[in-house]
């Protein structure tokens, strides 16, 4: 932990400083039992940890901090921000990007974000960095704010008659979501219109879409797969489902801009698709392997491809690697993100949770590719006046253009 763990610390302060070194003893006593050991030594033998990292020494520091606070800073501090500052600048130490400290509030939203179900509207919001102006960017078909008629595009102006513009966009998110049968009071700003325009609209159970489907031409399945959540296994299986049943003669699926999501619903959408086998395995640092594999026997068995670019991460890559593998798919686009690591959130006894990352994955065929990405089977880099384009139409989406003559190609063999 070095410089990093001291520097990370510093950046929170915190009244607390008996329990963070009551915790920094019980995590070396942890750490040295899962490790067989009571402390770590060089080759002399002689003792090194004592050498870098005193926690005496830090909680000195911190009390001496904390005096400063209290006597020089010009606002008044928040006993609960230093501790979370304390434990945020501890896991931020690591310097992982992907381990993190979650507040009560921040797990909450975390659990409910890859959940992909919630209690509010229905619809996807934005906010303009410079002039804090929220959009309405799509309401979902079957959520409440779409059947009281709020459209995409609509200015998101007043929530329950308080004005939103330049207020931070979770608070206004979690100001619309509420409990089930609950009205909200929904202000918009809509072009054409001279005046603001009220909607009452009542929270109800929503279900993210993390799926769009559609049959193309000569029988060409197409799946967009947003991201990975808990939801996003059904809706796959009703979207293959409907298409196998139109007669589906090839399928695309598309996870272009696919973020990843989580491992277990990736594994059971592979499952759908595969035969019974090694779907995916993880390594941790002790060398333990974890397998993955198959089971159901259903399968899709048409010609595949998969669509990815460099955006396309984690959870998407092993989609994309593990048809790959087996030659299941024809993987098209651009090379992926590269990122080949397992993270596991482990909840804490206070409602808090820390996000760690503890495994490496690999591919049936043994490929971790962390800082690498899956490489196309066919390299299509999107047309240059398409880049900036929020929807592509599908006849002039070239690298989704591409995928069809494939498929259409082992079609007609």
């Amino acid at each position: 932990m070095k410089k990093n763990f001291y520097s990370g610390l510093i950046t929170g302060l915190c009244s607390a400083i008996l329990l963070c070194a009551i915790l920094g003893t019980l995590f070396l006593v942890v750490q040295s039992k899962a490790e067989g050991r009571t402390e770590d030594s060089d080759t002399s033998g002689k003792s090194t940890v004592n050498q870098e990292i005193s926690y005496d020494k830090i909680v000195q520091k911190l009390t001496y901090l904390h005096v400063l606070v209290d006597n020089y800073y010009l606002e008044d501090g928040k006993e609960t921000d230093f501790a979370d500052g304390i434990y945020k600048g501890f896991i931020s130490s690591l310097d992982d990007p992907y381990s993190v400290y979650y507040t009560a509030d921040e797990y909450k939203a975390l659990m409910e974000s890859s959940s992909g179900t919630y209690c509010g509207i229905g619809a996807y919001v934005s906010q303009n960095a410079k002039t804090g102006i929220i959009t309405i960017v799509k309401p979902f078909s079957t959520g409440p704010a779409y059947q009281e008629g709020i459209l995409p595009g609509d200015i998101l102006y007043k929530v329950n008659d308080k004005a939103v513009t330049g207020v931070d966009i979770s608070k206004v998110v979690s100001d619309m979501k509420g409990k089930k049968g609950t009205p909200v009071k929904i202000t918009i700003v809509r072009e054409g219109e001279p005046d603001p325009i009220d909607f009452s609209v009542t929270r109800e159970n929503v279900e993210v879409p993390t799926i769009e489907s559609q049959m193309l031409d000569n029988k060409i399945g197409y799946i967009i797969i947003s991201e990975f959540d808990e939801v996003t296994v059904s809706q796959f299986v009703k979207a293959v489902n409907k298409l196998e049943a139109d007669g589906m003669k090839g399928l695309v699926v598309d996870v272009r801009n696919n973020p990843g999501g989580l491992l277990a619903s990736v594994v059971k959408i592979l499952d759908r698709l595969l035969p019974p086998e090694l779907i995916v395995y993880t390594e941790d640092k002790n060398g333990n392997r974890e397998e993955q594999t198959a089971v159901d026997k259903k399968q899709v068995k048409v010609p595949m491809a998969v669509l990815i670019n460099g955006q396309s991460a984690s959870a998407s890559e092993i989609f994309a690697g593990t048809l790959q593998d087996y030659k299941a798919a024809t993987i098209i686009g651009t090379t992926s993100f590269g990122k080949g690591i397992v993270q596991k959130v482990i909840p804490l006894s206070d409602g808090t949770a820390v996000k760690l990352t503890i495994s490496k994955y690999y591919t049936p065929q043994g490929r971790n590719i962390h800082g690498i990405g899956i490489t196309p089977d066919i390299k299509v880099d999107l047309s240059d006046d398409l880049k900036k384009q929020v929807v592509i139409p599908i006849d002039k989406d070239n690298q989704l253009q591409e995928a069809i003559k494939t498929i259409t190609n082992k079609i007609n063999k």
